[in-house]
């Protein structure tokens, strides 16, 4: 098989590394959604892993010392089952082998890294990336990859554990070469997930990130984690930026108070209309791809709730239909499913978290689809976090601007079925 090193089109943003099956190694094309027929074959692979949480465990209580009999002990007085943790590392471990040797018996030079060692470098290096992990190693490893043309692949290795959203399909976990060499022959398409790009200012800014993988902060902790930059508190009137951080939200982006317990308070502009002053629980901005994640389960509706209403309409005579459980489960799974909105479309969907409303504080909209979201912070102790792992200090002052670029969209595929 001949090796097509680099191939490059007008219909890409930047360069694919591929090897192509001869009956396709003439046509020297990149493989978009819309042209189905060429393969992919990368010649050098990251493999971004997991911490287990028994490998989290022994990395936490290290520093004292502690023997494996200790250890056991320990997790035994928090409740935790020592062989459990252990089982699991063990089958995580097995199947990230399992991918990596697929890999080497093509020929592909790997790389493995664990996700504390993930850095842009690795990412420079890579024609591909894989997460072998769950969904948050698979945010964690497209958290670096800002070129448009370098996939990124997600291989959920505790798939009985895990649910794996945004991973192969979880038969791929023991059978890796059969996803490989559906790449090969191009059984697959491209699929360009949306992210989110963030533009921060506002007096007192704070562009040093926190990353939140693997740690476990308390508050104190946390405001010490955000000062440790080495930024002096800005205290001027002086406005900075905007910046563009160098991260995308291929889920979420939330913005609320360190404090869960404490209402967060800012003003709020949703595709450039009137600025209002609210308070809340907090404000969720999500993607195509984080529709289905937390955001829906923010919004979704549950049966009893849905029973509850209709109870009510019908009270008033505006329906007479019988309310059986049926009918329930179908109006309940036609709100849900309208939460949920294709990973590709660039448009974004946000939701104030349990929104106070009063003579002060106003809420015209609680949710709903957006194109640009503006926040203005006035919180004494915020947040905002992208994905989960990586927290910006966000308070009095701080200004974000949320918005989509096609151009920072996340190369991932979906393999024929």
């Amino acid at each position: 098989m001949s090796s097509c090193r680099v191939l490059l089109c007008a219909g890409c943003s930047g360069r694919l590394t591929r090897r192509a099956p001869a009956a396709f190694h003439q046509r020297r094309v990149c493989t978009r959604p819309s042209d189905p027929g060429g393969g992919f074959r990368p010649e050098r692979v990251a493999v971004v892993t997991k911490t287990s949480r028994y490998e989290f465990e022994q990395q936490r209580y290290r520093s004292s010392g502690l023997s494996e009999d200790e250890l056991r002990e320990l997790l035994a007085l928090k409740g935790s089952s020592y062989n459990g943790l252990l089982q699991r590392h063990n089958i995580h471990s097995e199947n990230v082998e399992h991918v990596v040797q697929s890999l080497r018996n093509e020929g592909i030079d790997v790389r493995v890294v664990r996700r504390r060692d993930y850095d842009e470098e690795t990412v420079r290096w890579a024609d591909a990336v894989i997460s072998a992990g769950g969904d948050g190693t698979m945010l964690l490893a497209a958290s670096k990859v800002l070129d448009k043309s370098k996939p990124v692949i997600g291989v959920n290795t505790d798939p009985e554990r895990s649910e794996g959203h945004l991973c192969l399909p979880v038969r791929y976990t023991r059978s890796f070469p059969e996803a490989l060499h559906k790449l090969y022959r191009g059984e697959f398409r491209w699929q360009w997930r949306q992210r989110i790009r963030l533009f921060l200012e506002g007096t007192g800014i704070n562009l040093t990130p926190v990353d939140l993988h693997e740690q476990q902060l308390s508050l104190e902790q946390h405001s010490k984690a955000h000062s440790a930059g080495g930024h002096p508190e800005q205290t001027s009137a002086t406005v900075s930026g905007p910046h563009l951080l160098p991260v995308r939200a291929l889920n979420e982006v939330f913005i609320g108070e360190s404090l869960s317990s404490r209402a967060s308070y800012y003003e709020i502009s949703v595709d450039d209309g009137p600025w209002e002053k609210q308070k809340s629980s907090g404000l969720n901005v999500c993607t195509g791809t984080g529709s289905k994640a937390w955001s829906y389960n923010i919004n979704k509706m549950a049966p009893q709730t849905v029973e509850e209403i209709l109870h009510v309409v019908k009270r008033y005579n505006i329906v007479n239909r019988t309310l059986d459980s049926d009918l329930i489960e179908q109006v309940t799974n036609e709100y849900n499913d309208s939460l949920i909105f294709s990973p590709e479309e660039q448009r974004m969907f946000f939701s104030v978290r349990e929104p106070i409303a009063n003579r002060v504080f106003s809420s015209s909209r609680q949710r709903g689809f957006t194109s640009k979201v503006s926040v203005r912070s006035r919180c004494w102790d915020a947040c905002m976090v992208v994905d989960g792992g990586t927290s910006f200090e966000f308070n009095d002052g701080a200004i974000v601007t949320i918005s989509m670029d096609g151009a920072d969209a996340l190369c991932t595929v979906l393999l024929d079925e």
